[in-house]
């Protein structure tokens, strides 16, 4: 399986800006992708027992020029639990994740 990329956007409270930053590359990169479910960016609030919680964006594999773009690591496939869709099609979760 192709590797995922993962990147922190920071504090909760203070990633909008880092967010929208990753709307406005997906779409100058791939348009609005119509047709193509693989490319698309997750996003989850993690805490890992911490007072506040970070922004995590996950990367679909063929997400990989936006993921270089923000200079985001690569990783395993995210679990699907507490995931939100951030940018790409909604029918992408059957086959990112089955």
């Amino acid at each position: 399986m192709a590797a995922w990329f993962a990147k922190s956007m920071g504090d909760a409270m203070l990633a909008w800006d880092s967010l929208n930053r990753i709307e406005t590359l997906y779409t100058s990169l791939y348009g609005e992708a119509d047709g193509c479910c693989n490319i698309a960016v997750f996003i989850r609030h993690e805490s890992e027992g911490r007072l506040h919680c970070e922004v995590m964006a996950y990367f679909s594999p063929d997400a990989f020029l936006l993921a270089a773009a923000l200079d985001a690591a690569p990783c395993s496939r995210p679990l699907k639990h507490d995931l939100s869709l951030h940018v790409g099609p909604e029918d992408c979760w059957q086959k990112l994740f089955s």
